[in-house]
């Protein structure tokens, strides 16, 4: 029998899985990918009697995938906070998906786990952009000011290392990232003495200070969005960029387009706080659009869409 862990290599998919195999310690195979490489179960070689756990990845992209897995006999564990769509019935499938926004997949571990590697959970909420939900995890481990700081910045420096169109475009390949992660128990003992994180760290702080110079394409009264140069350093910094706005004025909608191969875009959108239309009900409009209520993206913005596209956002968030 072979295990497989597929997660997202985001800051959430990573510390998913760092709890429950700290938890359920195994050796399995990696599959992982950038922040958009989202059909991961195509092409997994799994058969019979192998097993699957899947993190932090939209069901709804993979739905065929996962289909052909449970109908060779394979097991499936799939714990994930994005659209699913309808999650199949099948005594194969163990699924925990929650899509109300409130919770990302590491804080469903958390509570699959009940709580047993919580800190992990608290840096990949603060990852996925969810400070409320973050503070709320750590209430019960007591975390002095400097501790709860130093997971907040762990988690962010591990999301924006996900995010580029190509291996290329990042400073660590997500597999080798939650390999130098899981030599360690402790997060903050990861930020604190891993000198890869102080170099995330170093990097995302300059990509974001060039990114914040940058004035909007379009403004509108409820929304803003912003198109990044054609570089390395704007597609890692988008998702930072995306999260840093969202957080700054959350009451806006946001949109970050980073320009992609043959004159296409890739889009970071976040919806604001307080209700109307969600993110991933508004990426979902375009083909490879989808994410989870304030946080959605579009994959692959054709050129051709581009005036369509801003003409559609700024329709969707009108005050």
């Amino acid at each position: 029998m072979r295990h497989f862990d597929v997660f997202n290599g985001d800051a959430d998919g990573i510390c998913a899985l760092r709890q429950l195999r700290l938890a359920e310690p195994l050796e399995a195979t990696l599959v992982t990918g950038l922040k958009r490489d989202i059909a991961l179960l195509e092409d997994l070689p799994a058969a019979r009697g192998d097993r699957v756990t899947v993190l932090d990845v939209s069901l709804d992209r993979n739905r065929e995938a996962l289909g052909a897995l449970l109908d060779r006999g394979v097991q499936v564990r799939y714990f994930d906070h994005h659209y699913a769509g309808t999650v199949p019935s099948h005594p194969g499938l163990f699924a925990v998906i929650d899509e109300s926004g409130a919770l990302c997949t590491s804080a469903l571990v958390d509570r699959y786990l009940e709580g047993r590697y919580r800190a992990w959970a608290v840096v990949g909420a603060f990852g996925d952009n969810l400070p409320e939900a973050a503070v709320e995890l750590a209430q019960p481990l007591a975390l002095d000011a400097d501790a709860l700081e130093t997971l907040r910045e762990l988690g962010e420096c591990l999301n924006y290392n996900a995010y580029g169109e190509t291996p290329a475009d990042v400073l660590v390949p997500p597999a080798q990232l939650y390999r130098l992660a899981s030599g360690y128990a402790d997060p903050v003992s990861l930020a604190k003495e891993e000198p890869t994180i102080a170099r995330l760290a170093r990097e995302r702080v300059a990509d974001l200070h060039r990114a914040l110079e940058s004035r909007p394409l379009r403004s509108w009264p409820a929304a803003d969005a912003y198109l990044l140069p054609d570089a390395a350093w704007s597609r890692r910094v988008s998702g930072t960029f995306a999260n840093r706005l969202a957080l700054t004025e959350p009451h806006r909608a946001h949109a970050v387009l980073t320009p992609a191969r043959n004159g296409a875009y890739i889009v970071s959108v976040r919806a604001p706080r307080g209700g109307g239309v969600s993110a991933v009900e508004f990426c979902r409009r375009f083909a490879t659009g989808g994410g989870r209520a304030l946080a959605a993206g579009i994959d692959r913005l054709e050129g051709a869409r581009l005036e369509g596209f801003l003409d559609e956002f700024s329709r969707a968030w009108k005050r």
